[in-house]
């Protein structure tokens, strides 16, 4: 399969992160588990007139059928939004699964994830499977170093040893063809110690960054517990796809646990789903990118 060789010019997920480079703003990269996440984000989108990715693990294609996936593109579909949400399936470890998803569910990009293996087969197997989705007109993102931890849907690689991205990994990376990667700097997927919070490597992203110079996008991973100063720092230092889990989910949980027992089911789903869109909302104009898919839309107009 031979795919248009503009295919990099009309897919979504490259387009998005380009204009969010471009002007120096970040996109949220939201997981979805339900049918609220799905809707909350597109409504959010709309509400905030941003761009959104919105993300799904591979458990979300295994436990539904891919059903999940598809009902995300038709609520995509019918949003004013659609040009500016895009559909990624993230943490991709099995090599079948991404075929199998890349043939057959309309994800815009996928991150083929092969940091469980050491380097050079994680190399190998990216190239493989990043020249397969590309045949199919879908993005790519990889993992070059290993983000230590783990979070529910995705496997959990703590019992492996983590290692930071090394400027010297990217040029190999960037070599496979992949459109973004979502380096290791100290950031850690789950919870950080407490004690602690999260301590960043800025001086190791902003030498990667460098070395990247735009050829690719910069995802961040890992921003549970996150303040809005450390994520918008992440932004300055030239992260443009802001994978979020607990921080734009939060207030959704809190609900369930606290009405689950006295709101009829379809009060909570709707007050539920209102509470993904609020917090959405908010974290999309700490990372800049609130308004943003409307001046886009207004100036495509401006020139057709």
């Amino acid at each position: 399969m031979d795919p248009a060789s503009d295919w990099k010019e009309k897919n979504k997920s490259i387009r998005v992160l380009r204009a969010a480079e471009k002007d120096r703003y970040g996109v949220i990269a939201a997981i979805a588990y339900n049918i609220e996440h799905i809707l909350g984000f597109v409504k959010a989108a709309e509400v905030a007139q941003s761009p959104i990715i919105i993300q799904f693990f591979p458990w979300a294609v295994t436990y539904s059928s891919g059903l999940l996936i598809r009902a995300a593109a038709d609520a995509i579909s019918h949003s004013s939004m659609r040009d500016h949400i895009v559909l990624h399936m993230d943490h991709a470890q099995d090599y079948d699964l991404i075929k199998q998803s890349a043939g057959q569910l309309p994800f815009d990009s996928i991150m083929v994830d092969m940091s469980h293996y050491e380097k050079e087969e994680n190399l190998s197997k990216t190239r493989e499977l990043v020249a397969y989705c590309q045949q199919r007109g879908i993005a790519t993102e990889a993992e070059p170093g290993r983000i230590e931890g783990g979070e529910d849907g995705v496997v959990d690689t703590a019992e492996l040893e983590g290692s930071k991205t090394t400027p010297e990994e990217v040029d190999d990376f960037i070599a496979t063809g992949v459109d973004a990667l979502a380096p290791a700097f100290g950031n850690m997927h789950g919870e950080y110690d407490a004690r602690t919070g999260p301590r960043l490597d800025f001086q190791r992203l902003h030498q990667i960054r460098e070395k990247v110079n735009r050829r690719v996008s910069i995802a961040l991973h890992g921003t549970n517990g996150f303040s809005p100063a450390l994520l918008e720092k992440c932004i300055a230092e030239g992260c443009t796809k802001i994978n979020v889990n607990r921080i734009v989910l939060d207030n959704y949980y809190a609900h369930l646990r606290q009405h689950a027992a006295t709101l009829t089911h379809t009060q909570l789903m709707e007050e539920g789903t209102q509470k993904v869109v609020d917090l959405t909302v908010r974290w999309m104009g700490i990372c800049g990118s609130a308004g943003k898919a409307r001046l886009t839309s207004e100036s495509s107009s401006q020139h057709l």
